[in-house]
């Protein structure tokens, strides 16, 4: 929604992702820590190395280290081209640009690069259905992946802005009324 009104959104997600398949510094250090397994044709096995990192939280945090501070340059890198844009009138007319990450908050290597932060939170059943659909993981893969996350309301504790996204509230009238406020 935030893209649609001319706000450039960086999907932290799809960024890594990409940076798995670009960054050869960052596929040998992600094997060092889970083994040369994780590469299958010259390509990281997704799979595989979430099998890893939701199983051991020390690997987790390990992978996180390393990933966490390359995905900050590459938002970093990101954000000054979005600026040159809008300086040389090209990049849209929002005062502000977006980094969508569901894990900002608990990544202290992401803390300090956001002026606002805006929570969406949802009810349970309804993540978990969303994310089954979405990845085809099963219900215990969904629940676990959830355990090593914050709950809404410390997330929602430390937010400027929470979107409610339980098909009881309007999406449209929030989003919008958090774009006016950030367009000030």
């Amino acid at each position: 929604m935030f893209a649609a009104l001319g706000v450039p959104v960086y999907d932290a997600d799809s960024r890594t992702k990409g940076l798995y398949g670009s960054d050869p510094e960052l596929l040998a250090s992600l094997q060092s820590i889970l083994g040369q397994d994780l590469v299958r044709d010259g390509v990281l096995d997704r799979q595989y190395m979430a099998s890893r990192i939701f199983s051991d939280r020390d690997i987790l945090s390990r992978v996180e280290a390393v990933v966490f501070p390359r995905v900050l340059r590459d938002f970093m890198a990101w954000k000054n081209a979005r600026e040159m844009e809008v300086a040389a009138g090209s990049g849209g007319n929002a005062g502000f640009v977006i980094m969508e990450s569901a894990l900002y908050l608990e990544k202290p290597a992401l803390a300090g690069s956001a002026d606002k932060v805006l929570t969406v939170v949802c009810p349970v059943e309804t993540r978990v259905e969303r994310v089954m659909v979405r990845s085809g993981m099963t219900r215990a893969q969904v629940l676990e992946r959830m355990s090593n996350q914050w709950s809404d309301a410390r997330r929602i504790s430390l937010s400027d802005f929470t979107v409610v996204s339980d098909f009881s509230h309007p999406l449209l009238p929030q989003v919008y009324d958090i774009y006016l406020k950030m367009n000030v």
